[in-house]
């Protein structure tokens, strides 16, 4: 710069944009950090809202019939914990039975199961032996160790779920009770264009969740006679109670939900004969497989009205993403986002061509009449021999 002796200074805009860029950095890194921290709380604030829509119907059918919104929510959630109640204390007393004679009887089991080994392999195995090796081998020594000092890990992590299940109930109670308050208060912030279209997307929501939860109960109800079918034809002692369990922890549960359906069957079937722990065993992989590539899709794409493709990719997205959780409510919360973008997407008459129903000319077809076209324009050009007295 002239008089400065050619030196060059700091352009004033340099430092405030330094210190923005460093402010922001700040924020967008304590906006992740409690993000992270808060992704628990998020995710039953996520489940709570779907539950709430769940039970929106129900709520709205009570309270248009003159009963407050509050206590038609109360005894709606009512009878669901006490159904749940009912139903896991009845499983329970079942269980508890069923493990008793189960110890009392294990005796018995191994000396069957060392039996048929002898005869199978020619061996000479005794009960006495197998008792002493396995109550003094290093494996079970270091499995009650371990089992004695997660104690306070799985009481830990029993307390911590029922916290979060006492939370999903709350905010599902307030979701479902305050919900006109709720879209009164998220409407007033809109211009009178955007009321629209968000009450339009709460009502579709509604019924798409109600719709993917009728879905899921009818599939529960198939598992449930599939299976108690096969449990009355085996023998097993409280087949409805387990026909009840199969479906609806296999519905109701994702990810795992097939495996803790079968394991209490197999378990109660063992108790009768442990071939029937593998006949059980065998048809829920079968009805496993047979509900995931025919049942699941047709039903959802009738319900949640979903292509199939559609419906099991978008659970697959929602396991990635949020485990347990995401693919619960993938279905759901894509449908409801199809339904209302669908509004929204400009659509053409199809013309109408033979290879938008799926067919095509045959090629052999298709170049002879290229051909006859090629020859019926050749004739046409050729010239007319005139017919005069002296013509040929």
């Amino acid at each position: 710069m002239p008089g400065t002796g050619g030196a060059v200074r700091m352009p004033r805009w340099l430092p405030r944009a330094m210190v923005l860029a460093l402010a922001l950095y700040a924020c967008f890194q304590l906006g992740s950090w409690a993000f992270h921290q808060l992704i628990g709380l998020l995710i039953n604030i996520l489940i709570s809202f779907f539950l709430a829509l769940a039970v929106e119907p129900a709520v709205s059918r009570m309270s248009a019939r003159g009963m407050r919104r509050g206590l038609a929510t109360f005894i709606v959630f009512f009878a669901v914990i006490i159904a749940s109640a009912g139903f896991i204390v009845l499983l329970g007393s079942m269980l508890a039975g069923q493990i008793v004679d189960m110890v009392e009887h294990f005796p018995k089991y191994l000396d069957s199961v060392i039996s048929w080994i002898n005869q199978s392999f020619h061996t000479d195995l005794s009960r006495v032996e197998v008792q002493d090796s396995v109550l003094h081998s290093d494996w079970l020594q270091k499995y009650v160790q371990n089992s004695a000092s997660g104690v306070l890990d799985v009481s830990a992590t029993v307390l911590g779920g029922l916290f979060r299940l006492l939370t999903i109930f709350l905010f599902s109670f307030y979701f479902a009770a305050d919900g006109p308050r709720l879209r009164r208060t998220v409407c007033s912030m809109l211009p009178p264009a955007r009321q629209a279209e968000v009450l339009r997307a709460w009502e579709i929501a509604v019924d798409k969740t109600g719709g993917y939860l009728y879905s899921r109960g009818l599939m529960a109800l198939i598992s449930g006679i599939a299976h108690y079918i096969l449990l009355q034809i085996l023998g097993v002692p409280y087949a409805p109670v387990l026909a009840v369990w199969v479906g609806l922890v296999s519905q109701f549960i994702p990810t795992i939900g097939t495996y803790l359906a079968g394991a209490l069957p197999m378990l109660i079937a063992f108790t009768v004969d442990p071939w029937y722990a593998v006949w059980v065993l065998g048809f829920v992989v079968i009805y496993q497989q047979f509900e995931n590539y025919m049942l699941q899709p047709k039903l959802t794409a009738k319900t949640v009205d979903i292509h199939p493709a559609v419906a099991f990719g978008s659970v697959i997205a929602g396991t990635a993403l949020m485990g347990a959780v995401g693919a619960l409510i993938a279905i759901p919360a894509v449908a409801t986002l199809q339904a209302f973008l669908g509004a929204y997407v400009k659509r053409y008459d199809v013309t109408d061509d033979p290879r938008v129903h799926g067919r095509r000319e045959r090629v052999g077809d298709s170049a002879l009449v290229r051909i006859r076209r090629a020859l019926s324009r050749d004739r046409a050009a050729e010239p007319v021999a005139p017919t005069g007295g002296d013509g040929a």
